[in-house]
């Protein structure tokens, strides 16, 4: 079962692709940071805090037809580097998504029609160090496999302008 921290991202990814595609009014709108070759750096105010950042739509999808397949970081106070896949279907309970960058394979489990990275940190490295991203997991009701593709073109630029924007915090003294 996901920690509590990993379920709220899940549901805040559900509620950016929300924002994102305009169907929810919110009391303040996404602030675009730029875009980065595949990927778009962005930040809003979630709970009277900033929230950063940044994501990418699916190049290519089998099968076709999901809308609004994307892979997204997001950087919020108390947590960094939170990667989510969000499918445009939702996944069967309990189910694996594996992500392949090159030769490293990423595991990923789900909730809903997300899937959050087991290893963030992982995921960031392969990600800057990679080309593409390949995702395969379940299809719809459990029927055959998706697959995802996601291009890494920019996705250093773009993290590192949503690192920018939403620094770690300092050492405590």
């Amino acid at each position: 079962m996901p920690a509590p921290a990993s379920l709220r991202v899940l549901l805040v990814a559900t509620g950016l692709g929300v924002l994102l595609s305009g169907g929810a009014q919110a009391q303040q709108r996404p602030s675009r940071l730029g875009d980065h070759g595949a990927w778009t750096a962005a930040t809003h105010v979630e709970g009277g805090q900033k929230v950063c950042y940044a994501f990418a739509r699916a190049t290519r999808s089998d099968p076709a037809g999901r809308s609004d397949v994307r892979l997204t970081v997001t950087h919020r106070p108390g947590q960094r580097d939170s990667v989510v896949l969000s499918a445009g279907y939702p996944y069967p309970r309990g189910a694996e998504v594996k992500l392949s960058v090159g030769a490293t394979e990423l595991a990923f489990y789900t909730n809903g029609s997300h899937a959050a990275a087991r290893d963030s940190a992982a995921a960031i490295r392969a990600f800057r160090g990679g080309r593409e991203v390949v995702a395969r997991g379940p299809g719809a009701g459990g029927r055959g496999t998706a697959t995802d593709s996601f291009s890494l073109s920019g996705f250093g630029a773009a993290h590192d302008a949503i690192g920018r924007e939403c620094p770690a915090p300092g050492p405590r003294r």
